[in-house]
């Protein structure tokens, strides 16, 4: 649900906590789904500026694609385009007769079945001996543009492409990420002649602000993903106090400053929400600093164990639920909450071979790179029968039911996958 006043937040949390499944659950509520005109009014924007002429070329066009290349007048009365044709022209009365006059009026001239004087200069139809109706194939090139209109009257109908407004603006952050991407910056262009000349342009925030600047009635949201992954005070730059709500168009400290690139006077937008995720776990990444993080309220996203399924081995039912609290509990005992596994790590599982994959190639690596390669550590979690160490101290990762030494190779033996699950 969108907030009704300026709204700064960061959703926080170790990997996996579907922090970024939570800003695309946000765009949702910022993105705005057109009502579609109903199956009627679509038709009926389709046929009524078309003659009869056209609206029975129209009723071929769509009997062919259905296979069906000859038809009876009847059958063509019966069709939905020429109904709503007579519907638009207030017409019950002589229908037939004008389906008739109008297929003779454009027949064949050489036609051996139809006798008509008032023929046009332009044939579409001729019929065979048993009265049956079909469209000249030489008649098809002119019918190009009616072939255009019915493929997107279906495309309409199927309603494949919903039309909507997307009132927000989607970017993720990473080491190389600067003012210029999000605020301005100069960027060269290559004019018609070959030569480059260079131009200000608005970043990907700029341009969300003026469009909210124009939509007053409308909130705006700037989803960002990873936003530690860059420096921060450097892409916001002198935008880092006109964020915090308090400073907003219209507000009552409101700011504005002169921007770094078109030192042109620049506000943000009362209308303009900012929404990103961090991950709490990597200690790599540039942490935020307190000037940044008093303008932002931070929501905690704890992993949902309670989300995950169940599995069945060996007539044996495993809950990924137990799996997760259990290695959760082992990861805070010996490293630290912040070191906790997501529900995404076990999230999709549905068989053994994929929980295998999922400790080989997720869980394994990630808690590994979080107690820095310390093998005594991570056989204190996972246990002697996963974590292993030969005659020289070389730890392995083994998934083979008689503990050899494999450095991950995975044995999807179901009996020994199930000791290992009990183990835990």
């Amino acid at each position: 649900m969108k907030p009704t006043t300026p709204t700064n937040i960061i959703f926080t949390g170790v990997a996996g906590t579907g922090k970024t499944y939570q800003l695309q659950q946000i765009a949702k509520d910022y993105t705005e789904y057109l009502p579609t005109a109903s199956h009627d009014e679509i038709l009926q924007k389709l046929v009524e500026p078309l003659s009869w002429r056209e609206v029975i070329c129209l009723v071929f066009l769509d009997e062919m694609q259905k296979g069906r290349n000859l038809l009876k007048v009847s059958e063509i009365l019966a069709n939905p385009f020429f109904i709503t044709k007579a519907n638009a022209n207030e017409r019950v009365d002589n229908l037939s007769q004008t389906a008739w006059s109008t297929l003779q009026q454009f027949s064949n001239p050489n036609s051996q079945t139809i006798n008509y004087k008032n023929r046009s200069s332009q044939a579409f139809f001729d019929k065979d001996d048993s009265s049956n109706w079909f469209l000249l194939g030489e008649s098809l090139p002119l019918l190009t543009d009616l072939q255009t209109q019915l493929k997107d009257y279906q495309t309409a109908i199927n309603n494949q492409f919903q039309p909507k407004t997307e009132r927000f603006s989607f970017v993720s952050f990473h080491q190389a990420y600067g003012y210029e991407e999000f605020v301005e910056g100069i960027r060269p262009k290559i004019a018609d002649n070959g030569q480059m000349t260079y131009s200000i342009e608005q970043g990907a925030f700029l341009k969300l602000c003026e469009r909210a600047k124009d939509d007053p009635n409308h909130r705006y949201a700037m989803l960002i993903d990873e936003i530690n992954r860059a420096n921060v005070a450097r892409v916001f730059g002198e935008l880092m106090s006109l964020i915090e709500p308090s400073k907003r168009v219209g507000q009552a400290n409101a700011l504005s400053v002169n921007l770094a690139y078109s030192h042109k006077p620049f506000s943000v937008p009362s209308n303009v929400d900012i929404y990103a995720t961090m991950n709490t776990q990597d200690h790599s990444l540039t942490p935020l600093d307190m000037a940044f993080r008093r303008r932002f309220n931070f929501v905690e996203c704890e992993p949902k164990p309670e989300l995950l399924g169940k599995i069945l081995a060996n007539n044996i039912e495993i809950n990924l639920l137990d799996i997760l609290i259990n290695l959760n509990n082992k990861i805070t005992q010996m490293l630290s909450k912040d070191s906790r596994l997501g529900h995404s790590f076990l999230w999709d599982i549905y068989s053994l071979d994929e929980l295998a994959t999922a400790f080989e190639q997720m869980i394994l690596p990630q808690v590994s790179q979080s107690c820095q390669n310390n093998g005594q550590i991570l056989q204190n979690i996972f246990g002697k029968d996963l974590i292993v160490f030969n005659d020289n101290q070389n730890m392995s990762v083994n998934f083979g039911i008689n503990s050899q030494l494999q450095n991950f190779v995975v044995n999807t033996d179901v009996l020994y996958q199930v000791d290992f699950y009990q183990n835990l």
